[in-house]
């Protein structure tokens, strides 16, 4: 089944305020998928400071260990910090995101890198997606953007690194409600096309064929609706950048989703009941994204935008 709810912050006055609201967000599709949860934070100034690349990664090193290595490895003035959240351990550094991901990849081979970028850290693992959300200290957390998902396994395994998002380009991320009947035969084809893969998830080919667009020279919106040509199933997905967000349903719409607009803020979930606590909520303009559209949304800097400024294409 899978629970989905994002924020967009385009009021900066507001956006001290994101984690509690993503929290309250949370605890409202919490029985829409008790196995496991994910989240992706964009902005944070303890997640993400300002002029440092985040790597997330699976693993039970130990922090310590890990730093020191990394600090050996790294041009000098790097600075990394090495942070466990449970199964997730989030290194920061002063260098670019490639370069801090190839160092992780050198001092832990093997293990399964589920978070890069300069804007967004990824935090996820298995259990109570409340609980979990007490780990990563949600509830103090500022930011721009913020994605969740709480997870019902249908198609692989119940792990950390199955869960959701899949961010497998830098501050590209993907969550997922529904499944792909194709998805072995376009994993194959990405495959040959170079693309490796850290999953046997289904939401990760997805994740994979949009980044795989992206960097042939796509914009979001455009890999999202070349997407509907090849993938068959059910679903919605919404999709995050550094600077924006998207939400896509499935041509028959089989998979829930609502979304609601004001010049401060764009929210969507899997259901209202997550958008009821927002500031301004009762004027907001509030609807059920169509089948088959796709709605992109960019954040705004200086003066508020217009309420329906990122209409659907």
């Amino acid at each position: 089944m899978c629970g989905i709810a994002a924020l967009q912050i385009r009021n900066p006055a507001l956006r001290g305020e994101l984690g509690g609201l993503m929290h309250g967000m949370l605890c409202e599709i919490v029985e829409r998928g008790p196995d496991s949860a994910g989240l992706a934070l964009y902005g944070s100034d303890r997640l993400t400071p300002e002029g440092s690349s985040a790597i997330t990664v699976i693993t039970d090193a130990d922090p310590a260990v890990l730093e020191a290595e990394l600090r050996a490895s790294l041009p000098q003035g790097a600075e990394p910090t090495v942070v466990a959240y449970a199964e997730s351990v989030l290194v920061n550094a002063e260098v670019e995101a490639s370069v801090l991901e190839a160092a992780v990849r050198a001092a832990l081979p093997g293990e399964s890198i589920i978070g890069r970028g300069s804007n967004v850290a990824v935090l996820k693992g298995v259990g109570h997606p409340v609980a979990l959300a007490e780990v990563y200290g949600l509830t103090g957390i500022s930011g721009t953007q913020a994605l969740s998902h709480t997870r019902m396994a249908t198609e692989s395994a119940v792990t950390a690194v199955g869960a959701h998002p899949f961010t497998v380009a830098e501050d590209l991320c993907l969550v997922h409600n529904g499944s792909f009947s194709n998805h072995a035969s376009i994993r194959r084809w990405l495959r040959a096309e170079g693309v490796e893969f850290d999953s046997e998830n289904d939401s990760e080919v997805a994740a994979r064929f949009i980044a795989w667009r992206m960097s042939h020279g796509d914009d979001l919106t455009t890999a999202l609706e070349a997407l509907q040509g090849v993938f068959d199933g059910f679903y919605t997905l919404v999709v995050t950048t550094a600077d924006s967000m998207a939400v896509v349903r499935d041509p028959i719409a089989c998979k829930p989703a609502i979304i609601a607009e004001t010049v401060d803020w764009i929210a969507m979930a899997s259901e209202y009941r997550a958008l009821a606590g927002l500031p301004g909520i009762e004027d907001a303009r509030i609807f059920e994204p169509s089948p088959g559209v796709v709605y992109t949304w960019t954040i705004t800097t200086g003066a508020l935008a217009p309420v329906l400024e990122g209409a659907a294409r």
